[in-house]
């Protein structure tokens, strides 16, 4: 059974609030520089407010809705275990596609190599957690629980 999409909606919300505040706070002292999502986005779409506009619609509504829909009766394990593999597959296209073309460099290497990488990962990871685990299995959701 899948997810509530409303409850998928949910978890990408908080996932996207928290992931962005790990970005602001924390990856700065493992970065030394700040690692501002929406001026990276901003870059390709027009600007920092088409910047997080595009962030906040692809973590509360596309994100979520792609894993809904398509990946997850595909991914194994728990919920927790899926959103953290979804959050995984996100950090790759990240790393490898959307940083190269935001002038972030192939892996971040723009943005303080290893260790832009590594608070990615965390991001991401955070991100697809809280995902899966406020979407839960459609079952057994928080919101039916």
């Amino acid at each position: 059974m899948r997810p509530d999409i409303k409850n998928a909606v949910a978890g990408g919300a908080a996932g996207t609030i928290v992931m962005t505040l790990m970005m602001m706070f924390v990856a700065p002292l493992m970065t030394g520089q700040p690692m501002d999502i929406a001026a990276m986005l901003g870059t390709m779409v027009g600007g920092y407010t088409m910047g997080m506009l595009a962030h906040i619609m692809m973590g509360v509504i596309v994100f979520p809705l792609v894993y809904v829909f398509i990946l997850y009766e595909r991914l194994p394990g728990t919920p927790l275990l899926r959103g953290l593999i979804w959050g995984i597959i996100l950090w790759v296209l990240a790393a490898t596609m959307v940083m190269p073309m935001a002038g972030g460099g192939f892996l971040m290497s723009n943005l303080g190599g290893a260790m832009a990488l590594l608070a990615s990962l965390m991001g991401h990871l955070v991100y697809g957690g809280l995902l899966g685990a406020i979407a839960g299995d459609g079952a057994h959701s928080p919101a039916t629980a």
